[in-house]
């Protein structure tokens, strides 16, 4: 759902966003509550069913583990992202990121363990995405894979240069849209100005 989210904890209808944790250990996903009780409406799951069970167009971010013994992360985020939900979603693990990552529908990927700060940073990262178009999204999205990526050292691979090329595709298609953009502005206010 791209309702505008915005910086602060709110949405600008003045609701408070909701995030889902989803972790099959019951003592983290409680702490990721914890840590973000007070700004966000949250919700917990423990296991990829409950996940789904939980999951509905209310829900803004989802945190989700991605080894789970009944369904993985990789299997939740594929039915969420094939039920239409549009809540950004960061894969929140242990696992390290390898080239397996490239083709994940994921937003963000942070490898545990994360701090309070941390945690509450990544939501409002997602929450003040989730206001770009979907352009800007899938180029975040693709920034993120990358640094992910660099960050454990599995670069020198064929899908690392893939990725690189998607990203420079769809930064050149973000920067054509706001030349056009900026074009359309000055156009309309020299003929606001020449009136």
């Amino acid at each position: 759902m791209t309702d505008g989210s915005v910086p602060g904890g709110s949405s600008p209808d003045g609701s408070t966003p909701t995030v889902l944790a989803v972790d099959d250990e019951p003592d983290l996903a409680e702490l990721y509550r914890v840590y973000l009780d007070g700004r966000y409406d949250v919700r917990v799951a423990t296991s990829g069913e409950g996940a789904l069970e939980t999951m509905d167009d209310d829900v803004d971010v989802v945190l989700l583990d991605r080894r789970m013994p009944d369904l993985s992360g990789h299997e939740v985020l594929s039915e969420i992202r094939a039920a239409g939900y549009d809540a950004r979603v960061a894969m929140l693990t242990a696992v390290e990121p390898d080239v397996d990552i490239v083709d994940m529908p994921f937003d963000d990927y942070k490898t545990k363990p994360v701090t309070r700060e941390d945690l509450l940073a990544l939501v409002e990262v997602l929450l003040e995405r989730a206001a770009f178009d979907e352009r800007s999204q899938r180029f975040f999205a693709l920034a993120s894979k990358k640094a992910a990526l660099e960050a454990s050292g599995a670069t020198n691979t064929e899908e690392y240069d893939d990725l690189v090329e998607r990203m420079e595709a769809v930064r050149a298609e973000v920067d054509e849209t706001l030349d056009r953009l900026s074009a359309a502005d000055a156009f309309a206010e020299i003929s606001t100005n020449s009136s």
